[in-house]
């Protein structure tokens, strides 16, 4: 896996909610959650009830998009991450390391009934306007091959 520049992964470390849309039969939506960031994985660690709408368009298109922002007024400071995905359900007993990241950043939610759900990023688009105008970076999940 390409590595992640290190201003984006400060970037979405910094922040704990998202924008996610998804899209199914036709329709869209789109919600805010909470997030944690397993790095190790590339992945976004959301948690929501199976019977919401942006879960169910997932169940049926997995394929995801979304935003992290930074909310200012001042152009010079702008920064945000567009980000793209495939949202999964994480299952109880898959990957405790993940669930680990979600709880740690979260620690009320282990008292609560919850389902996690992970966005698996394939691509990130990073703008900084605090590096020029409009300045984008971009990760793209690669993977490595081997002979």
């Amino acid at each position: 896996m390409n590595p992640l520049d290190k201003r984006i992964l400060k970037f979405i470390k910094k922040h704990h909610v998202l924008n996610l849309s998804t899209y199914a039969d036709g329709e869209i939506s789109t919600c805010s959650c909470f997030y944690a960031f397993d790095v190790e994985n590339m992945q976004l660690v959301i948690t929501s009830d199976i019977k919401t709408k942006h879960i169910q368009q997932a169940l049926t298109n997995p394929n995801v998009s979304g935003t992290i922002v930074l909310e200012t007024k001042i152009v010079g400071n702008i920064q945000g991450v567009q980000f793209w995905g495939k949202l999964l359900k994480l299952d109880d007993i898959q990957n405790l390391n993940t669930r680990k990241v979600y709880f740690k950043k979260f620690p009320f939610a282990v008292l609560m009934k919850t389902t996690l759900w992970v966005i698996s990023l394939t691509h990130i688009k990073f703008t900084d306007n605090r590096l020029g105008f409009g300045k984008k970076i971009f990760w793209k999940f690669m993977h490595n091959k081997s002979i």
